[in-house]
């Protein structure tokens, strides 16, 4: 079975073309069209020799995603991909004024279970590798035409629960000779995988950190996120304090806005009590709905009451600028409607 070339580093790909005896100089060209021209065949790499481009299309894919499906809500344009697998996952092209952005998944399906998510309906199938992280960037920019500058982690999937090919793919689309995304312009977020946390700490790229924490207290956030009773919220925040003194980077909290759930004011009052004085930014999420969970966004009026109450503690927070339910928005949604997948 063939191998994905985007799963090389670069200096993978220099020790591989010394093996075959070839020149180390010829993984700058093929990173120059794998990742500044975004070739999709290898017979499109005109500058090498006939005899490499048969020998690295015998040895490796050049992409491994096809797309199935495309909706768009006239700015933002969902993907569902086509894994060489035949499994589906999906990414979301976000258009921003500072640029575009990319929302990547990490992961078939999810382990973590969350109760307003799509993504862990029919369970954990597989890990991504790291060159079909950097796929999802490729076929979205050849799709839009346009160049993606930021990138978050935040698609199906645990970024932490994947950690080696995370960091791996952070290092391709990071470097140089690869994407040059900016390490500052990719944010990682978990829903509060503790090791992760700590690891991050010490990984060379300066990249930001997000925690869905979507509840102020272990009793509600047990029943909305059950990886809470691993990771529960002071083993979190604990991780969090440690992140900041040794980064000195600010971490976003996501907080998934659910009617009736976790919108109250005296669950806003909790958290500005928890996260005041402290570097961080608060990322408001009104939920999309899922049919099989039941679960609809607030007014817009306990939204504002809720972002009014946390304003009032000195917090930093945003509300997330809405996804159409036109395309799905919800991780995960598109490929449980595509494939048919259901709750177990």
């Amino acid at each position: 079975m063939k191998k994905l070339i985007k799963d090389l580093t670069f200096d993978e790909l220099k020790k591989w073309l010394e093996n075959i005896g070839e020149k180390p100089f010829r993984a700058s060209q093929i990173f120059e069209w794998l990742y500044k021209k975004n070739a999709t065949d290898v017979m499109q790499f005109t500058n090498l020799p006939l005899e490499l481009r048969e020998k690295i299309g015998d040895e490796f894919l050049i992409n491994s995603l096809q797309i199935l499906q495309h909706q768009s809500d006239g700015e933002s344009i969902k993907f569902l991909f086509e894994l060489g697998d035949k499994n589906g996952i999906e990414s979301v092209f976000l258009p921003y004024r500072y640029g575009n952005a990319i929302c990547v998944s990490t992961q078939v399906g999810c382990r973590m279970n969350c109760r307003f998510c799509a993504s862990a309906i029919g369970g954990f199938v597989r890990n991504l590798s790291a060159g079909e992280m950097v796929d999802q960037i490729i076929n979205v920019e050849n799709f839009t035409g346009k160049r993606i500058t930021n990138v978050v982690l935040m698609g199906s999937g645990e970024p932490f629960d994947n950690i080696e090919n995370v960091f791996k793919f952070i290092e391709i689309i990071n470097s140089k000779e690869g994407k040059n995304i900016g390490a500052r312009h990719i944010t990682i977020s978990t829903v509060g995988i503790a090791e992760g946390i700590y690891r991050l700490c010490d990984f060379p790229k300066q990249v930001n950190l997000a925690i869905s924490l979507h509840a102020p207290n272990n009793r509600l956030r047990d029943k909305l996120v059950p990886m809470n009773k691993k990771y529960p919220v002071e083993d979190i925040m604990k991780a969090v304090d440690y992140y900041i003194q040794k980064t000195n980077r600010r971490v976003t909290f996501e907080y998934a806005l659910i009617d009736g759930v976790n919108d109250s004011i005296e669950c806003a009052e909790e958290l500005g009590q928890m996260l005041k004085g402290k570097l961080v930014h608060v990322n408001l999420i009104p939920v999309n709905p899922v049919e099989e969970k039941g679960f609809r966004r607030p007014s817009k009026e306990k939204i504002k009451a809720f972002f009014e109450t946390l304003r009032s503690y000195q917090i930093q927070v945003t509300i997330r600028r809405e996804l159409g339910s036109s395309i799905s928005a919800a991780c995960g949604q598109l490929r449980r409607r595509y494939f048919n997948i259901s709750e177990n």
